[in-house]
């Protein structure tokens, strides 16, 4: 049987949202993932769905089963290094793919396979979500407007409306934001912070008055990538975390949870990190409980002989419908909106990219504000 989409890691909070996402728009899907429980809730309103267990760490199962099912269109909401195997996968089998991004390294190997997927009329877009995603296209815009640009600044804030901690999205992703140096660009070079000393504080729209400080972060070389030639000279990407988050989380890393480093139980390797993320996965929600997102992009660049600065930001509510969802929709929506742009043939382009050069860019705001995402330029919500 042919399906639209193949959903990798369908059972993580992103691969849930974006397999319900498609699914409640009649789209035909096969769901894979390491684990079921996650994608339980889908199976249990559409039975028919076929799951498949998939364990990425082994390359070459994964790349059989990627072959052989005919899906044209592979989404991997997975997360870690497997994401290289997937695209490679994806190459071997003659099939467009997106993800939801990961580090420079990695998004560097990805990016270098842009003519292998070209000659082999492939798609291969990398960081599909919220930032990296829409911080990509709203970047985009805005440099559209100007002649060149001189700084960005990017980032993201939230909080929610109860000041209990709740995984906020993936606990991997938010240790290394805590600790690796962060790459940052100042005067057209590469510099590393310690992202913890860079602490400062900002105000957003939707959240207030916030600590945020720079992180490592693939959009820092996808932006400097594509628009160093436009004259880009600084370039800083920073989290922002409400204090209620911020300092469970800091307690986590010095209790040594959020360590990568195996320790053996009973006989079995198990990694802090990942048994911390799935054990704070199960959190109940509060009842009431929401939260708010403010994506945001700073650029200051010149138009004609006029320095000019542009702000645009993303801003993300907690639906009705997808309460359980918080403002993880605006990670799993872009990257439900961005595959059916690959399905339909509305993305043409082939090769390996981020987001921003190929993905239309008022459909693609229009397509969020359906899903009630408003954006702004300079407080201004675009219509």
């Amino acid at each position: 049987m042919r399906y639209d989409f193949l959903i990798i890691g369908s059972g993580g909070m992103q691969g849930r949202i974006v397999s319900r996402d498609l699914w409640e728009r009649g789209r035909s899907l096969f769901l894979a993932d390491h684990y079921r429980e996650g994608s339980e809730p889908l199976l249990e309103r559409d039975p028919k769905l076929p799951f498949k267990y998939l364990d990425l760490r082994r390359a070459r199962e994964a790349a059989a089963f990627i072959a052989r099912t005919d899906a044209p269109v592979v989404i991997n909401c997975a997360e870690g290094d497997w994401i290289i195997d997937v695209f490679r996968a994806c190459l071997a089998a003659g099939r467009h793919v997106i993800d939801l991004g990961s580090d420079i390294p990695m998004t560097k190997a990805q990016l270098a396979l842009h003519g292998t997927f070209k000659r082999a009329g492939l798609i291969g877009i990398t960081g599909c979500g919220s930032t990296p995603g829409i911080n990509d296209v709203m970047l985009w815009y805005a440099a559209q407007r100007l002649d060149h640009l001189t700084t960005v600044e990017v980032g993201f804030a939230w909080d929610s409306s109860i000041k209990r901690f709740l995984v906020p999205f993936s606990m991997a992703s938010i240790i290394e934001e805590f600790t690796e140096p962060a790459a940052a660009i100042e005067d057209g070079k590469w510099v590393y912070r310690q992202p913890l000393d860079t602490l400062v504080e900002r105000e957003f729209r939707a959240v207030g008055i916030q600590r945020c400080f720079i992180v490592r972060h693939p959009e820092t070389y996808t932006f400097y990538r594509y628009h160093r030639r436009n004259g880009l000279r600084n370039l800083r990407f920073y989290a922002s975390f409400p204090a209620h988050s911020f300092d469970v989380i800091r307690m986590l890393m010095e209790l040594g949870l959020g360590s990568g480093e195996p320790v053996t139980i009973d006989g079995a390797e198990i990694q802090p990190v990942e048994a911390t993320a799935r054990t704070l996965q199960r959190l109940p929600m509060p009842e009431g409980y929401e939260e708010t997102e403010n994506l945001w992009v700073d650029v200051t660049g010149r138009k004609g002989r006029k320095t000019t600065r542009i702000r645009m930001e993303c801003i993300v509510p907690t639906l009705p419908n997808w309460r359980d969802a918080g403002c993880n929709i605006d990670t799993g929506f872009p990257a439900s909106i961005i595959a059916q742009m690959v399905a339909d043939g509305t993305i043409t382009a082939r090769g390996c990219f981020s987001p921003g050069p190929v993905v239309p860019i008022e459909p693609f705001f229009a397509a969020l504000r359906e899903r009630g995402m408003t954006i702004y330029e300079d407080g201004k919500p675009l219509r």
